[in-house]
Protein backbone atom coordinates (compact mmCIF):
# COMPACT_ATOMS: atom_id res chain seq x y z
CA UNK A 1 0.00 0.00 0.00
CA UNK A 2 2.54 2.45 0.94
CA UNK A 3 4.40 1.57 -2.48
CA UNK A 4 1.51 2.72 -4.27
CA UNK A 5 0.70 6.12 -2.39
CA UNK A 6 4.59 6.44 -3.23
CA UNK A 7 4.40 5.65 -6.68
CA UNK A 8 3.24 8.45 -9.80
CA UNK A 9 0.19 6.37 -10.47
CA UNK A 10 -0.62 6.22 -6.43
CA UNK A 11 0.17 10.09 -6.35
CA UNK A 12 -2.28 10.44 -9.11
CA UNK A 13 -4.72 8.92 -7.81
CA UNK A 14 -4.56 10.58 -4.42
CA UNK A 15 -4.57 14.00 -6.09
CA UNK A 16 -7.66 13.17 -8.48
CA UNK A 17 -9.87 11.16 -5.56
CA UNK A 18 -9.16 14.53 -3.01
CA UNK A 19 -10.01 16.87 -6.19
CA UNK A 20 -13.48 15.01 -6.22
CA UNK A 21 -13.77 15.55 -2.46
CA UNK A 22 -13.69 19.10 -3.07
CA UNK A 23 -15.79 19.00 -5.81
CA UNK A 24 -18.23 18.24 -3.39
CA UNK A 25 -17.38 20.46 -0.93
CA UNK A 26 -17.52 23.60 -3.67
CA UNK A 27 -21.30 22.07 -4.42
CA UNK A 28 -22.21 22.53 -0.34
CA UNK A 29 -20.46 25.96 0.19
CA UNK A 30 -22.18 27.39 -2.75
CA UNK A 31 -25.44 25.77 -1.88
CA UNK A 32 -25.13 27.54 1.16
CA UNK A 33 -23.74 30.79 0.09
CA UNK A 34 -26.69 31.60 -2.49
CA UNK A 35 -28.55 31.69 1.25
CA UNK A 36 -26.95 35.51 1.28
CA UNK A 37 -29.31 36.38 -1.64
CA UNK A 38 -32.53 35.50 0.19
CA UNK A 39 -34.02 38.53 0.84
CA UNK A 40 -34.63 38.37 5.20
CA UNK A 41 -31.67 40.13 6.20
CA UNK A 42 -29.11 37.26 6.79
CA UNK A 43 -31.72 35.11 8.83
CA UNK A 44 -31.77 32.21 6.06
CA UNK A 45 -27.89 32.57 5.70
CA UNK A 46 -27.27 33.08 9.52
CA UNK A 47 -29.20 29.22 10.20
CA UNK A 48 -27.58 27.66 7.54
CA UNK A 49 -23.69 28.93 8.42
CA UNK A 50 -24.01 28.38 12.04
CA UNK A 51 -25.09 24.56 11.28
CA UNK A 52 -21.85 23.97 9.84
CA UNK A 53 -20.50 25.17 13.41
CA UNK A 54 -22.52 22.16 15.30
CA UNK A 55 -19.92 19.62 16.83
CA UNK A 56 -20.42 16.95 14.74
CA UNK A 57 -19.59 19.39 11.63
CA UNK A 58 -16.91 21.26 13.80
CA UNK A 59 -15.37 18.72 14.99
CA UNK A 60 -15.71 15.93 12.34
CA UNK A 61 -16.45 16.90 9.14
CA UNK A 62 -13.88 20.24 8.89
CA UNK A 63 -10.87 17.98 9.94
CA UNK A 64 -11.68 15.59 7.16
CA UNK A 65 -12.33 18.57 4.61
CA UNK A 66 -9.16 20.31 5.53
CA UNK A 67 -7.02 16.98 5.14
CA UNK A 68 -8.64 16.72 1.78
CA UNK A 69 -6.96 19.68 1.20
CA UNK A 70 -3.73 19.25 2.79
CA UNK A 71 -3.61 16.00 0.49
CA UNK A 72 -4.59 18.04 -2.54
CA UNK A 73 -2.23 20.84 -2.22
CA UNK A 74 0.86 18.55 -1.28
CA UNK A 75 0.27 15.69 -4.00
CA UNK A 76 -0.45 18.85 -6.45
CA UNK A 77 2.82 20.50 -5.57
CA UNK A 78 4.70 16.97 -5.92
CA UNK A 79 3.38 16.30 -9.30
CA UNK A 80 3.89 19.52 -10.44
CA UNK A 81 7.55 19.53 -9.54
CA UNK A 82 7.88 16.19 -11.48
CA UNK A 83 6.25 17.52 -14.31
CA UNK A 84 8.72 20.30 -14.51
CA UNK A 85 11.56 18.06 -14.44
CA UNK A 86 10.63 15.65 -16.73
CA UNK A 87 8.90 17.75 -19.57
CA UNK A 88 10.31 20.83 -19.06
CA UNK A 89 7.24 23.18 -20.72
CA UNK A 90 5.29 20.00 -21.37
CA UNK A 91 3.11 20.09 -18.63
CA UNK A 92 0.24 17.85 -17.84
CA UNK A 93 0.78 16.36 -21.75
CA UNK A 94 -2.71 14.64 -21.34
CA UNK A 95 -4.56 17.90 -21.70
CA UNK A 96 -2.42 19.08 -24.53
CA UNK A 97 -4.54 17.41 -27.32
CA UNK A 98 -7.98 19.27 -25.22
CA UNK A 99 -8.36 22.21 -26.72
CA UNK A 100 -10.99 23.52 -24.68
CA UNK A 101 -9.10 23.31 -21.55
CA UNK A 102 -5.16 23.84 -23.05
CA UNK A 103 -4.25 26.87 -21.78
CA UNK A 104 -5.45 25.54 -18.00
CA UNK A 105 -4.10 22.24 -18.48
CA UNK A 106 -0.65 23.57 -18.97
CA UNK A 107 -1.14 26.64 -16.60
CA UNK A 108 -2.44 24.17 -13.22
CA UNK A 109 0.35 25.21 -11.06
CA UNK A 110 -0.11 28.83 -11.63
CA UNK A 111 -3.71 28.49 -11.09
CA UNK A 112 -3.10 26.17 -8.33
CA UNK A 113 -1.06 29.13 -6.26
CA UNK A 114 -3.86 31.82 -7.32
CA UNK A 115 -6.67 29.32 -6.00
CA UNK A 116 -3.99 28.23 -2.76
CA UNK A 117 -3.91 32.27 -2.05
CA UNK A 118 -7.38 32.29 -2.49
CA UNK A 119 -8.00 29.67 0.03
CA UNK A 120 -5.79 31.40 2.62
CA UNK A 121 -7.41 34.89 2.27
CA UNK A 122 -10.78 33.26 2.83
CA UNK A 123 -9.48 30.93 5.91
CA UNK A 124 -8.82 34.54 7.07
CA UNK A 125 -11.73 36.31 6.66
CA UNK A 126 -14.08 33.74 7.74
CA UNK A 127 -13.06 31.10 9.37
CA UNK A 128 -10.23 32.72 11.84
CA UNK A 129 -13.14 35.09 13.15
CA UNK A 130 -15.88 32.27 13.18
CA UNK A 131 -14.14 29.33 15.08
CA UNK A 132 -10.68 30.47 16.66
CA UNK A 133 -11.21 34.07 18.21
CA UNK A 134 -14.89 34.15 17.99
CA UNK A 135 -14.52 37.57 17.22
CA UNK A 136 -17.72 37.42 14.58
CA UNK A 137 -20.55 39.44 15.65
CA UNK A 138 -23.53 37.97 17.05
CA UNK A 139 -27.09 37.88 16.19
CA UNK A 140 -28.56 40.01 18.84
CA UNK A 141 -30.39 38.36 21.89
CA UNK A 142 -28.67 34.74 20.69
CA UNK A 143 -25.52 33.25 20.81
CA UNK A 144 -25.66 32.85 17.03
CA UNK A 145 -22.98 34.07 15.03
CA UNK A 146 -24.39 36.87 12.57
CA UNK A 147 -21.88 35.41 9.68
CA UNK A 148 -23.92 37.60 7.37
CA UNK A 149 -22.80 40.79 9.09
CA UNK A 150 -19.56 39.22 8.86
CA UNK A 151 -19.73 38.06 5.01
CA UNK A 152 -21.07 41.84 3.82
CA UNK A 153 -19.44 44.24 5.48
CA UNK A 154 -15.75 42.41 3.99
CA UNK A 155 -17.17 42.28 0.40
CA UNK A 156 -18.41 45.52 0.63
CA UNK A 157 -14.89 46.41 0.84
CA UNK A 158 -14.07 46.97 -3.47
CA UNK A 159 -10.87 45.54 -3.36
CA UNK A 160 -11.41 42.76 -1.05
CA UNK A 161 -14.40 41.90 -3.63
CA UNK A 162 -12.04 42.36 -6.35
CA UNK A 163 -9.51 40.14 -4.72
CA UNK A 164 -12.46 37.55 -4.88
CA UNK A 165 -13.49 37.47 -7.74
CA UNK A 166 -10.24 37.03 -9.21
CA UNK A 167 -10.23 34.02 -6.89
CA UNK A 168 -13.02 32.63 -8.13
CA UNK A 169 -12.22 33.12 -11.67
CA UNK A 170 -9.23 31.22 -11.17
CA UNK A 171 -10.82 28.40 -9.70
CA UNK A 172 -12.83 28.31 -12.53
CA UNK A 173 -10.06 27.59 -14.67
CA UNK A 174 -8.19 25.32 -12.68
CA UNK A 175 -11.27 23.35 -12.19
CA UNK A 176 -11.77 22.89 -16.35
CA UNK A 177 -9.10 21.01 -16.08
CA UNK A 178 -9.18 19.41 -12.99
CA UNK A 179 -12.90 18.02 -13.11
CA UNK A 180 -12.38 15.64 -15.98
CA UNK A 181 -8.90 15.16 -14.93
CA UNK A 182 -9.71 13.92 -11.60
CA UNK A 183 -12.45 11.36 -13.03
CA UNK A 184 -9.80 9.84 -15.61
CA UNK A 185 -7.14 9.39 -12.75
CA UNK A 186 -10.01 7.31 -11.05
CA UNK A 187 -10.95 5.11 -13.76
CA UNK A 188 -14.32 6.82 -14.78
CA UNK A 189 -12.83 7.83 -18.09
CA UNK A 190 -12.61 5.98 -21.61
CA UNK A 191 -12.66 7.58 -25.03
CA UNK A 192 -16.05 8.27 -24.84
CA UNK A 193 -16.39 9.94 -21.85
CA UNK A 194 -13.40 11.79 -22.51
CA UNK A 195 -14.99 14.34 -24.23
CA UNK A 196 -18.44 14.66 -21.71
CA UNK A 197 -16.61 15.09 -18.64
CA UNK A 198 -14.81 17.97 -20.85
CA UNK A 199 -17.60 19.38 -21.23
CA UNK A 200 -19.78 18.67 -18.48
CA UNK A 201 -16.07 20.01 -15.90
CA UNK A 202 -16.16 23.34 -18.36
CA UNK A 203 -20.25 24.22 -17.44
CA UNK A 204 -19.77 23.18 -14.17
CA UNK A 205 -16.69 25.19 -13.53
CA UNK A 206 -17.91 28.53 -14.64
CA UNK A 207 -21.54 27.54 -13.36
CA UNK A 208 -19.85 27.27 -9.40
CA UNK A 209 -17.50 30.15 -10.48
CA UNK A 210 -20.11 32.59 -11.94
CA UNK A 211 -22.52 31.60 -8.78
CA UNK A 212 -19.58 33.02 -6.27
CA UNK A 213 -19.03 36.11 -8.22
CA UNK A 214 -22.52 36.94 -8.71
CA UNK A 215 -22.89 36.84 -4.52
CA UNK A 216 -19.73 38.95 -4.01
CA UNK A 217 -21.37 41.84 -6.31
CA UNK A 218 -24.73 41.42 -4.34
CA UNK A 219 -22.72 41.27 -1.29
CA UNK A 220 -20.67 44.73 -2.77
CA UNK A 221 -24.12 46.63 -4.05
CA UNK A 222 -26.08 45.72 -1.05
Amino acid sequence: MGTFFGSSIGRKFMMGASGLFLIIFLIVHLSINLCLLVPDGGETFNIAANFMALPLIKFGLQPVLALGFIVHIVYAAILTAQNNKARGNAKYSSGNNTKEVMWASKNMGILGIVVLAFLTVHVYDYFVPLQITGTAPEVHGTHMHDTYTLVKNNLQNPVKAILYIIGCLGLALHLTHGFWSAFQTVGLNNGIWRKRWTIIGTIFAWAVSLGFCVIVVAMLLS
